[in-house]
């Protein structure tokens, strides 16, 4: 009973510093070291990279993608290792699921931004990257395909979140990847919760105001 214990106290502790660590609110903390500004005064008003790039340039808006990815890949790697309560280590996927969907919430309602963060994309990759490379990559390739095509980060977005869970499943069924009940549920859910945070811009999409990026339309431009 107390190692059970010990090991409930043990994954508490993770998913709150998995929090913690995805609240960290790197475009407000960036933008304002570098221009003074509040990002979420600028722009679409969102504390995402998106509105980063369309703010502050290529430059800053890839450090900001840098670190929010680093933030799901360091809670789902290392944060979800800690062993502080000295209940029996953890071996099952559900853990690094737990602190890399903990670091995704906080990234998207930060406690330190009165719980308005991004999307949460970037730190969803960090999360994939460790948890699932190959069906990542697939859902990658579907989002620069979109992008290029269409200019709309959100769509591409849209469009990665559903390739993810069917790759997913592809691979549950076909038996590869180490692929469990777990995992391809977990994929379902992140899909959901990427359409959730993108509401207002399916939204625009469907009204046809969506903000679009001109300059990354190249595979439209080489069709006309």
């Amino acid at each position: 009973m107390s190692t059970l214990y010990n090991s409930m106290i043990n994954i508490a502790v993770i998913i709150i510093l998995s929090y913690l660590a995805g609240s960290i609110p790197t475009s407000i903390i960036v933008c304002k070291a570098v221009k003074g500004i509040d990002i979420r005064k600028h722009g679409s008003g969102n504390a995402g990279a998106t509105n980063v790039f369309r703010v502050m340039g290529w430059k800053t808006g890839i450090f900001v993608v840098f670190i929010d990815i680093f933030k799901g890949f360091a809670a789902t790697e290392w944060i979800s290792r800690l062993n502080l309560s000295g209940g029996a280590p953890q071996s099952s996927m559900l853990v690094p699921i737990l602190a890399g969907a903990a670091a995704v919430i906080g990234h998207c309602f930060t406690i330190f931004a009165g719980f308005k963060g991004g999307k949460g994309i970037a730190t969803s990759t960090g999360m994939l990257i460790a948890l699932f490379p190959v069906p990542l990559l697939v859902s990658a390739a579907s989002f620069a395909v979109v992008l290029l095509t269409s200019g709309y980060v959100s769509l591409s977005s849209l469009t990665a979140a559903i390739v993810f869970p069917v790759t997913m499943t592809a691979l549950y069924i076909n038996n590869t990847d180490n692929i469990d009940q777990t995992a391809l549920i977990f994929s379902i859910i992140i899909a959901v919760f990427i359409f959730y945070t993108h509401r207002s811009n399916i939204k625009r999409l469907i009204a046809g105001n969506e903000n679009r990026f001109e300059k990354l339309r190249i595979l439209a431009k080489k069709n006309r």
